[in-house]
């Protein structure tokens, strides 16, 4: 893969990246540095991709790797957002947002990658090296879990 293609390639999912590396640190100057460092690190070990068709599964992998760092070195994994999630990921429903960026990362990554950026559980499975089964099972108690927050948030309003 040339200069060119790849940076075509990375250009195509600049925003996918940042919308899944906030669903992970929720800070905008960390989501910048995990999105940098990922496509450098790509950029240096693109020759160990073996099909071109699975660079941005391959790229999101090492994403996830570089913003799990990130968060070993921050301590935690569930920091408090300094930012609004709605804000950061431009959606509609700020509820629903607010709702996503409370559950534990383990549980709001496959939510993103799912519902929000269109990965099948088999590409996630991918991705995240887990079975699909776990795949489904964190996505089965990530919506109960977000079931629950809306539910809650309903009864607020009444």
């Amino acid at each position: 893969m040339n200069e060119r293609e790849f940076s075509m390639r990375v250009h195509g999912c600049m925003n996918r990246l940042w919308r899944i590396s906030w669903s992970m640190l929720r800070c905008g100057a960390d989501c910048d540095d995990a999105v940098q460092e990922a496509i450098f690190r790509a950029w240096r070990k693109r020759g160990t991709l073996r099909e071109e068709k699975y660079f941005e599964t391959w790229l999101t992998r090492i994403l996830i790797n570089e913003c799990k760092r990130m968060l070993r070195r921050r301590g935690s994994g569930n920091a408090p957002a300094p930012e609004s999630y709605a804000d950061q990921a431009a959606t509609e429903n700020s509820e629903l947002a607010d709702a996503i960026a409370v559950l534990p990362v383990e549980l709001r990554l496959p939510i993103v990658l799912h519902y929000m950026e269109g990965y099948r559980i088999q590409e996630i499975a991918g991705i995240l090296r887990l079975p699909e089964t776990t795949v489904k099972w964190r996505l089965r108690s990530g919506r109960q879990r977000l079931r629950c927050e809306l539910d809650a948030v309903e009864e607020v309003r009444r």
